[in-house]
């Protein structure tokens, strides 16, 4: 009887421990799914930028962020995967007659090509901004082109990776300047038990044209979990630029959102 319980006994603790491994591998698969950028499923994901500190200026900046992502399959015209990406801000801007402006900012679009699915993904395709802004201060007013370049590496313990954008005008408003812009978005996510992790995903941001830029590293928390079919992410990420130039750029800002993925 005393080997009957002990056996028994062992036998409920390896259960245990596999449905805690089971659990904890699901955890950490819905988190990635929810942050990485190249993952094929449906997404819809709510962001905003809150700078309340800039250099060179007593003012404040917010950009309110809209962007659904939609993947297409292989088709007899695309042999890979897409991604199409579409980001609509409503920021707000120092107004330069005083006040503050905020409206419809200029929309973005990228495409990315999934051009490898193993333990590494990479992606790289087209990207456009349109001068959607409603005010002068909230935009480019140019039609700007480039490209988008992203590559992922995912494990049950992290998922790290970069996606740089680089764009250039080519037409819009002849007495708005040329436009030139590379941004570089190194990002960690490091899982944690119970869909909890800690990240890290400042974009640095660099205007070829006139030579400003600001490089933020962010230090910040979230979580993720899933209803039925749908993984919800929440997070907040302050961030804080080690290095700038130029006036009105960063000084520290608070990156946070929510994030939802559907069906995968």
């Amino acid at each position: 009887m005393v080997r009957l319980s002990i056996r028994n006994s062992a036998v409920v603790l390896l259960g245990f421990s596999i449905a805690s491994s089971a659990f904890a591998q699901s955890d950490a698969d819905d988190a990635n799914k929810s942050n990485n950028p190249l993952n094929l499923a449906a997404s819809f994901n709510i962001q905003d930028y809150y700078v309340p500190s800039v250099h060179g200026a007593i003012a404040h900046t917010n950009d309110f962020l809209l962007r659904p992502t939609v993947p297409f399959g292989p088709n007899g015209i695309v042999p890979v995967p897409q991604i199409f990406r579409l980001t609509a801000p409503v920021s707000t801007r120092p107004d330069p007659t005083g006040g503050y402006n905020t409206g419809l900012g200029d929309i973005n679009l990228f495409d990315i090509f999934l051009l490898s699915q193993g333990g590494t993904q990479i992606g790289v395709g087209p990207l456009v901004t349109l001068p959607t802004a409603t005010d002068p201060s909230l935009g480019t007013g140019k039609w700007q082109a480039g490209l988008a370049a992203v590559v992922v590496n995912a494990s049950k313990a992290r998922l790290i990776g970069a996606l740089v954008q680089w764009q250039h005008s080519f037409a819009g408003q002849s007495s708005r300047p040329t436009v030139q812009s590379l941004t570089a978005e190194p990002f960690g996510i490091f899982n944690l038990p119970g869909g909890w992790y800690i990240r890290s995903t400042g974009i640095w941001t660099f205007d070829l044209q006139h030579g400003s830029y600001y490089i933020p590293v962010g230090l910040g928390a979230g979580k993720a979990w899933k209803s039925g079919t749908t993984i919800y992410n929440a997070f907040i990420e302050p961030q804080y630029s080690v290095a700038h130039s130029g006036a009105g750029v960063p000084r520290w800002q608070i990156f946070a959102g929510l994030n939802l993925t559907f069906g995968k």
